[in-house]
């Protein structure tokens, strides 16, 4: 999460790689557009939530507060979300291949192979209804690792339930290199997976 500390509100990250840096994979129009458009559209629409707040607050106005807060938790969501995202992909020459190390062994004593979860998640991210997210989470409850389809940005999210891996199937992530095809989407993800991050934050799950 990036704040911007001269206000109390939200600032668009930079990508940690360049905007051609996922090709083929993902296209630098692609990215471009995902990043600057999209997701800054998230952080504007999480900012002008507080604002709307404030503004109300200072000047006692009444406010439809079922609707204010359901688009706070959208743009929040989506804001947060991407953040996730944009960090466990790496360009292709650095990223794919198979994870390594305690993550490994998780995935694998949870889902028996790699492969079983690859088969798993992409089943998970193809069925998303309409628009939303694929994720890998952790249980720190039951000690294990789960999928979680996220509807939107803030539906179908289990409390306390930490993010690991994040995969975004709404069209606007995929549409302009692959039209409606989420399939080949979904394929192409696992050449730019960043493991390393996600063991990372399975590191810092567990202690």
């Amino acid at each position: 999460m990036e704040i911007n500390n001269n206000e109390k509100y939200y600032s668009l990250p930079e990508l940690p790689y360049e905007f051609n840096a996922l090709a083929p994979y993902i296209s630098e129009d692609q990215l471009r557009i995902h990043h600057q458009k999209h997701h800054a559209g998230y952080v504007a629409g999480a900012n002008a939530s507080f604002q709307q707040l404030e503004k109300a607050r200072t000047g006692n106005v009444e406010l439809n507060m079922k609707s204010v807060l359901k688009n706070q938790a959208f743009h929040l969501g989506g804001f947060l979300l991407h953040g996730l995202f944009w960090k466990n992909l790496l360009p292709a020459k650095d990223g794919g291949g198979e994870p390594s190390g305690k993550i490994l062994n998780e995935i694998n004593n949870e889902f028996r192979s790699y492969e079983r979860f690859q088969k798993e998640f992409a089943q998970m991210a193809l069925s998303v209804e309409g628009s939303g997210w694929a994720t890998l989470v952790y249980c720190k409850c039951t000690k294990r690792p789960l999928l979680m389809q996220i509807e939107k940005h803030n539906l179908n999210i289990y409390p306390n339930f930490k993010i690991l891996l994040v995969l975004d199937v709404w069209e606007h992530a995929y549409y302009i290199d692959y039209k409606n095809d989420r399939e080949k989407y979904i394929e192409a993800f696992w050449k730019i997976v960043n493991w390393k991050k996600v063991e990372e934050r399975f590191e810092k799950v567990i202690g």
